[in-house]
């Protein structure tokens, strides 16, 4: 008598997806409640250009608290909310169908390669020229604008232009520059704005893990506008993909022309040469905080490009849409860590917090490259990984509002995605034309980094010991 073995694809446990939104909205909603009972009159030992001058009443302090508090939540949130939410929608609809599109359109795997290799070529040669550029004229709002038309001419290829064509690689190429600007532009364009309105430090920071908040909303709205386009028919729902991306465009193109308008920076002549590239990243520093971001990218890059083969080996079948929601929820919970760890009386400056974040995503990926475990541990692990992506994102912002000139800081980030995007362009080659490593290995240097990341981190707090100026006195 034959045996008849049943297969199943895994899939999280719902349970999941009520536990990470419950512990997310918890921790917004009761931060405010129990905010007063982490004040302290004496200024918690975080890097000394934070150390902003307070009054010695207490009730001046709470409410000199708050306010930041509240104004981030309604006065840039409004700005967030729209902005953010147009610009991650479009990245996040990209992120999610491109894939998908290569193969459904009948792409061969050597295909598929080189529009990575594409992607990450066009964004180490051409996104810094651009943030220079951007950074020279003041502009981050046209960069935005830029953003937004690259994904517009995207859009508006796929409704008229089969898959099959052979110019089918300049898709690649303007979404690979549209991602680059995306990178640094938004945040550039938000701390020029904060200056602008003449608001503290602390409202800035607040800001940061809202944006990395709503934009992990926004990728996960985007996943469930894109199944929702596919659920009837996939030539429909790929035409319909390449319509939201028009309509969110054009809201995006309509928000930045007749919403928020920057105001140039243009620094005097006489201070042009203080201000240069080369000045301001022979500070240890800054170099320091770019090598850190650098490591960052560079393993999640690689998370992204190889989670799913990873989930898959074996033969094993899993529900990867479902398991996506997770890692997007992990990370907007650790967002929402920051405010608790940064605005309270917590006795960890940020490098510390960045140190241990660090180790712990470098462990959590040595796991994985050590053997592949079952499903649900590494599901367990990668949700570990975004939970630190979202804490160490907004704390990396907060860092470079210290060390690196606002004028610059397009520039700053863009530059230092350069050896991220240099190094995966090396692997890929190495992967997929010669055969010459495995994805244990790519996961195990993408775990490297993160190590390497965090003693950055110590160094950057040894060296926050000595004097130095900050750029951003409040």
């Amino acid at each position: 008598m034959g045996v008849e073995f049943e297969s199943s694809k895994w899939e999280p446990n719902l349970s999941l997806y009520g536990f990470i939104i419950m512990c997310c909205f918890s921790s917004i909603a009761l931060f405010p409640r129990f905010f007063n009972k982490s004040l302290s009159l004496t200024p918690s030992p975080i890097s000394p250009a934070l150390q902003l001058p307070i009054d010695t009443s207490s009730s001046f302090t709470l409410s000199l608290q708050v306010s930041d508090f509240i104004f981030s939540f309604f006065f840039f949130l409004t700005f967030i909310l729209i902005f953010r939410f147009c610009f991650a929608a479009m990245e996040g609809v990209w992120s999610v169908f491109g894939d998908f599109e290569f193969v459904y359109s009948g792409a061969s795997k050597e295909q598929i390669l080189f529009s990575l290799i594409l992607g990450f070529g066009s964004s180490l040669l051409l996104a810094p020229l651009l943030a220079f550029l951007f950074d020279s004229i003041g502009g981050h709002n046209k960069a935005c604008l830029v953003f937004c038309i690259l994904h517009l001419f995207v859009g508006i290829w796929k409704r008229i232009v089969p898959q099959s064509h052979p110019c089918v690689w300049f898709l690649t190429l303007s979404s690979s520059l549209a991602t680059g600007i995306f990178s640094f532009a938004f945040e550039a364009w938000i701390v020029l704005e904060n200056e602008d309105q003449g608001y503290r430090l602390r409202a800035l920071t607040n800001t940061f893990w809202l944006m990395t908040f709503i934009e992990s909303a926004s990728l996960i709205g985007s996943q469930v506008l894109v199944n929702w386009l596919l659920a009837s028919d996939v030539d429909t729902g790929i035409a319909s993909s390449s319509t939201a991306t028009i309509f969110i465009a054009i809201i995006g193109i309509f928000c930045v022309t007749k919403g928020w308008k920057q105001t140039p920076h243009s620094a005097p002549v006489k201070d042009r040469r203080w201000m240069s590239y080369i000045n301001i990243f022979s500070d240890k520093r800054i170099l320091l905080l770019g090598f850190a971001h650098a490591c960052l990218q560079f393993s999640i890059a690689i998370f992204w490009i190889l989670w799913a083969p990873t989930l898959v080996a074996d033969g094993r079948e899993v529900h990867l849409g479902l398991i996506y929601p997770c890692l997007m929820g992990a990370r907007m919970l650790g967002s929402t860590v920051c405010p608790w760890l940064f605005c309270g009386s917590s006795s960890l400056r940020i490098e510390d917090c960045l140190v241990y974040a660090f180790t712990v995503m470098g462990l959590a990926l040595s796991i994985v490259a050590y053997d592949y475990q079952e499903i649900g541990v590494l599901v367990s692990l990668f949700c570990l990984f975004h939970a630190g992506v979202g804490l160490i994102i907004p704390s990396l912002a907060r860092l470079r509002t210290i060390h690196v000139p606002n004028e610059l800081r397009g520039g700053m980030i863009s530059l230092s995605l350069a050896p991220a995007n240099a190094a995966i362009l090396f692997l890929l080659i190495l992967r997929g034309y010669y055969q010459n490593i495995e994805n244990s290995t790519m996961v195990a240097l993408a775990a490297l980094g993160l190590f390497m990341a965090s003693g950055s981190m110590h160094l950057l707090k040894r060296l926050g010991k000595q004097p130095f100026g900050n750029w951003h006195k409040s």
